[in-house]
């Protein structure tokens, strides 16, 4: 075999070996959220609105976003802040690194317009969160009577 054929093809491929390595070393990140979700669940709706409840914790070392939330419930689905007993819709809530974001009465929540049917007691709504940077996650909100409010410890 000719040496001269075999050296442009060996360089050629240590060429790209080299770059593929240097694109995956760029794209990983070691510092990513880490969220778990829990306490979720969903007051028993009178009409055709309903109220979503949950606490999102980042053990990670980087700030995220809770950027949406999608259901077969509902394709309208906003995320609301609550500042001074006023609410408004945002866009997003953010979840700092070592910290949580709180969903609860009172406070800042997930709001199920124009509901494509109207969830009973006992039964569980499937939702999925959609985050800023981290990967989406499912949850199910199980359906509490009307005026369920859990004791926060």
């Amino acid at each position: 075999m000719n040496r001269r054929a075999i050296s442009p093809v060996l360089t050629a491929g240590i060429t790209l070996a080299l770059t593929l390595t240097a694109l995956t070393a760029c794209s990983s990140s070691p510092d990513a959220p880490e969220l778990t979700v829990s306490g979720g669940y969903m007051p028993r709706p009178v009409n055709d609105l309903g109220a979503g409840f949950l606490t999102v914790t980042n053990s990670g070392d980087t700030d995220d976003k809770l950027t949406s939330v999608t259901s077969d419930i509902s394709d309208d689905i906003t995320i609301h802040r609550t500042d001074r007993q006023t609410m408004r819709e945002v866009k997003s809530l953010d979840i700092p690194a070592g910290g949580e974001l709180d969903l609860g009465r009172g406070g800042n929540h997930l709001m199920f317009m124009n509901l494509k049917s109207r969830p009973e007691q006992g039964q569980k709504i499937s939702i999925e969160l959609h985050f800023e940077k981290a990967d989406p996650i499912k949850a199910e909100l199980p359906v509490k009577e009307t005026n369920y409010n859990p004791a926060h410890h």
